[in-house]
């Protein structure tokens, strides 16, 4: 999921595949022998481990490995690690491969898809089934919608074995096979609520030789903002991959997601930091001028919290402007000015030197004291703009500029 994606839809973190593999096993879902190795080192313990033919898989935060070359059939331990030496350090779509996962074969006899997923636009859960796997649900859903159940669940009842039965019945599941699905939506929902999910899905779940029913995908997001009651899931941050800025915002409880553009945004409230990146967005929409970042420092605007953000947003060498935009409720304006002024204060203490515009809208409570404490500091760094659209259209000319 990208970082806009993220911002819409919540807080999210996508696991790896083995990572996925290894939550569904948890929970007692039918997967493959394997594990995951970081070097051909570890492919070859693992190859012995299994002991069999095994596939070698990148681990890779996006799709179409298979295409690019990541995931290979090996037969032996020799073999595994020379798949393994191949796959890691690849490039696919941007992404360097870190990680392999082996596991052991199965001849798939039939493919089938089945997921949960948060289902935001009608505010509920949704089940997706189809007895058409191994190829994108969108894909399956235009060319034979025939075969894709959609069944929306109540997350009072959720899913039991009479409501997991009528899934794999509207889902046209062949009846040699219908016990070991209505077995699997059961254990993959109590998964999917246990570890507090916002999609669990297997493509493909396969009949294999002897008639069994494996999961052999696992991609599952699970809800960050959920994270307070699993603090297992910290095993699932991938620190490597993070965004150095996002890593040193999360380390000062910041909430901060950083974006592709050149006008740093810093607002009190969520929706108003939502609605700020879209007014920027539109008024630098000509002229180049994009948000740079996310960033959202809550209620309690103090100094610290101020210049913890600023420090974050400023560091971010694509910013070449800042817009702070902040509406006073529980927290006043005159005491968000304040924190502005001080926080300025406290990074040339720190040594860090401020050079970047900073635009600061205020409304709200006590927004006309705000505003004259913001004249009366006479930094020339602040320019202070009325309205939500006028202080946009400036910092996105200002960074468009490039003014220092």
């Amino acid at each position: 999921m990208g970082r806009a994606a993220r911002l819409r839809n919540g807080t999210a973190v996508d696991l790896y595949e083995y990572q996925g593999r290894a939550l569904f096993a948890k929970h007692g879902l039918p997967v493959l022998a394997g594990g995951v190795a970081t070097t051909p080192e570890e492919a070859r313990a693992l190859a012995d481990e299994i002991g069999e033919r095994v596939v070698v898989k990148a681990q890779v935060k996006v799709g179409g490995r298979g295409k690019a070359g990541g995931v290979k059939l090996a037969e032996g331990a020799d073999e595994a690690t020379a798949r393994a030496t191949d796959i890691l350090g690849m490039d696919i779509k941007g992404h360097t491969v870190h990680k392999v996962m082996l596991t052991s074969t199965a001849d798939i006899e039939e493919e089938y898809y089945f997921s949960y997923l948060l289902d935001r636009a009608n505010r509920t859960f949704l089940c997706i089934a189809s007895v058409a796997g191994g190829m994108e649900i969108e894909q399956v859903a235009h060319e034979q919608p025939d075969k894709v159940a959609q069944v929306p669940i109540d997350p009072i009842k959720g899913v039991d074995e009479a409501i997991a039965r009528d899934i794999v019945r509207k889902g046209g599941f062949p009846d040699d096979v219908t016990d070991q699905v209505v077995d699997i939506a059961v254990k993959l929902w109590q998964a999917f609520v246990a570890e507090d999910a916002t999609l669990v899905e297997v493509n493909p779940l396969a009949k294999v030789d002897g008639g069994r029913v494996l999961c052999l995908d696992a991609k599952v997001t699970l809800d960050e903002n959920a994270g307070f009651r699993h603090p297992d899931h910290e095993e699932f941050e991938d620190k490597a991959a993070a965004d150095p800025l996002e890593q040193r915002a999360k380390e000062k409880d910041l909430n901060y997601v950083k974006l592709d553009g050149n006008v740093g945004i810093i607002g009190n409230g969520a929706g108003l930091v939502m609605s700020t990146l879209d007014v920027v967005a539109y008024a630098g929409e000509d002229i180049g001028s994009r948000p740079a970042n996310f960033l959202d420092i809550g209620g309690g605007a103090s100094a610290q919290v101020m210049a913890n953000g600023l420090e974050i947003v400023l560091s971010d060498p694509d910013v070449k402007a800042v817009f702070v935009n902040v509406f006073g409720g529980i927290t006043a304006c005159d005491a968000v000015a304040n924190g502005i002024v001080h926080a300025l204060d406290l990074l040339k203490q720190r040594g860090e030197e401020v050079t970047k515009p900073l635009v600061v809208r205020l409304d709200g409570n006590n927004a006309e004291e705000g505003r004259r404490i913001l004249d009366d500091a006479g930094n020339p760094l602040i320019e202070r703009v009325d309205t939500m659209d006028g202080a946009a259209r400036r910092a996105a000319e200002l960074a468009a500029s490039g003014v220092k």
